[in-house]
């Protein structure tokens, strides 16, 4: 790429995976628009660029896929993610009903108790895997939403890491995953297929939909998943990251504990510090330039969330993590039209759990070395050995 900083390592390796802010920080210094010269794809590092491109859903189009690999870009056709304007409105308006401030008020109380339940249980076990205790809540209300019948959810994890490490590049990673994903996708469509959703739950809603003409009866396994798998891994990797974080950061434990009113905006700095999402592809629409650097129509550009989130330009101390910090206008959920449907709901789990915590547990402390899940797309922990002190 003539006069265009590029980029020659793989973002993608295992290694870069595993310990991805160093790569995040050569990129931006390159400029704001990098050439990933394995990838074949214009890197947007910085966050005022992955800010406009987010935006500008007319310029940058998600309807042909936001994976880095045909195969996944076709396989997920009739998705919320993998669709524009009026197709994509039409598809989350059937839901957008579950996931409004109202809706979310209604399931606060259970949430909270399930949270407490969770939450009691660990601190009796004392020594336990932050992973595990991160899951349980979003596994205790996630499938219940969404309608998922009981027999089959132990695979839900494995399925929801498989369906997003397939949208990332033809590598190793993607190619492993493929069958999770298509297991997941023929479960749905049996689920569907069967009308074995639970009575008034999302995926009731959908089929109700259907049967009125409102869209395809194909539509709905896709559109389930649509809705499965995000809410259950971003929510996941949030609260393991949370306990990570501070286990990590007792100063910023005790700030919480001495003031739970700073719990919202520790999520945001949560998922600033420790993006869910890595990164997502657009395809570029028609010819435009993004500062100052001309993109030909039918391109790809691939908005880095992680990195954005870690810009000095827009942070400041970006790498250091402060709960005090306004860290609202994260991207760790996305922007705009196709901003994550669920993060209401994800917000409301992960505080949940702060909040449960902070009456319960006075110092979260590490007893083992942190792994880290090598997926493609999902930032996340694999295992996490932490002791919780009693408060």
């Amino acid at each position: 790429m003539p006069d265009l900083p590029t980029y020659r390592p793989d973002i993608y390796s295992p290694q870069a995976i595993l310990d991805p802010y160093p790569h995040y920080a050569r990129l931006r210094e390159l400029g704001p628009v990098v050439w990933l010269s394995k990838q074949k794809v214009y890197a947007l590092p910085r966050y005022a660029e992955c800010k406009a491109v987010l935006r500008d859903d007319a310029t940058f189009r998600s309807g042909e896929g936001v994976a880095l690999n045909p195969i996944a870009n076709r396989l997920s056709r009739g998705t919320t993610l993998n669709s524009d304007g009026a197709d994509h409105a039409r598809r989350r308006s059937l839901l957008a009903h579950r996931l409004t401030p109202r809706a979310l008020r209604a399931m606060t109380d259970v949430v909270e108790r399930q949270a407490t339940e969770v939450v009691d249980a660990a601190v009796a076990r004392r020594t336990v895997d932050g992973v595990d205790v991160a899951a349980a809540l979003p596994m205790a209300v996630v499938p219940d939403l969404v309608g998922w019948p009981a027999d089959g959810r132990e695979h839900l994890l494995a399925w929801g890491a498989a369906t997003f490490d397939a949208l990332g590049p033809l590598n190793g990673q993607a190619v492993k995953a493929v069958p999770g994903g298509v297991a997941m996708m023929r479960y749905a469509n049996a689920v569907a297929g069967r009308r074995k959703v639970l009575p008034g739950s999302m995926g009731d809603d959908l089929l109700r939909a259907a049967d009125a003409g409102k869209l395809a009866h194909a539509e709905c396994p896709a559109l389930m998943i649509d809705y499965l798998a995000p809410s259950l891994d971003t929510t996941l990797s949030a609260i393991a990251s949370a306990l990570h974080l501070f286990a990590t950061h007792p100063d910023q434990w005790q700030l919480l504990r001495d003031d739970p009113s700073l719990i919202p905006n520790a999520v945001n700095e949560v998922v600033r510090f420790e993006s869910p999402l890595r990164a997502f592809s657009r395809k570029v629409a028609q010819p435009t330039e993004i500062a100052g650097t001309a993109l030909p129509a039918g391109s790809r550009v691939l908005v880095v969330y992680a990195s954005a989130n870690r810009d000095a330009l827009e942070w400041d101390r970006p790498d250091a993590f402060d709960v005090r910090r306004d860290a609202s206008r994260q991207l760790g959920f996305g922007h705009g039209t196709h901003g994550c449907a669920g993060q209401g709901l994800a917000r409301l789990e992960t505080q949940a759990m702060l909040r449960a915590l902070t009456a319960r547990v006075a110092r979260i402390e590490p007893v083992g070395t942190p792994e880290w899940a090598l997926n493609n797309i999902i930032h996340r922990l694999e295992r996490l050995p932490l002791e919780l002190v009693p408060a």
